[in-house]
């Protein structure tokens, strides 16, 4: 630990409890071993591990997506273009229906778990379903990163609002 320099945790998107409790660990190593800790988007380190492992080839798809399961049949998503051979994001990550995504989108080769799940909607190519710990911290290591706060990256409103009290 005492050789520790730096903290990167997956922010998302994804799952409220489990972008939560990754966090929090996180930044709790971070205060514990006093170094930063930095947020990467999840979709970005799947969209290197797509390019590393050749599920992606560049020559032959350009661009291409990623979508991972969103739940409520929803895919969280991020259209990609391979920039020498590293993802470059078009765009923000966003969340939405499989079936509803622009037919030029749903068209490109896609990595995650969305195509396994909606394959009517997405072009699967068989590349990588979840992010590795490694790729995030590759993509934190990359000369034009995007690093992000230690937060989740949330792409929909919560489910449970505070009750609003009358008085009266």
């Amino acid at each position: 630990m005492s050789q520790l320099k730096q903290v990167v945790v997956g922010v998302g998107p994804g799952p409220f409890t489990g972008l939560r409790v990754g966090i929090t660990t996180a930044v709790v190593i971070g205060h514990v071993c006093g170094v930063p800790v930095q947020g990467v988007c999840s979709l970005d380190a799947l969209a290197l591990q797509a390019l590393e492992s050749h599920a992606i080839d560049p020559l032959v798809h350009p661009e291409f997506l990623v979508a991972t399961d969103a739940r409520r049949k929803e895919v969280y998503w991020a259209h990609y273009a391979a920039n020498s051979g590293v993802p470059a994001r078009i765009g923000r990550a966003a969340v939405n229906r499989a079936g509803d995504l622009p037919a030029e989108l749903r068209e490109l080769p896609a990595v995650g778990r969305g195509p396994g799940l909606y394959p009517e909607a997405l072009r699967s190519c068989g590349g990588p379903t979840d992010v590795s710990a490694s790729a995030l911290a590759r993509v934190a290591l990359a000369p034009r990163a995007e690093l992000l706060p230690a937060q989740p990256l949330y792409l929909r409103r919560p489910d449970a609002v505070p009750r609003v009290q009358t008085s009266g």
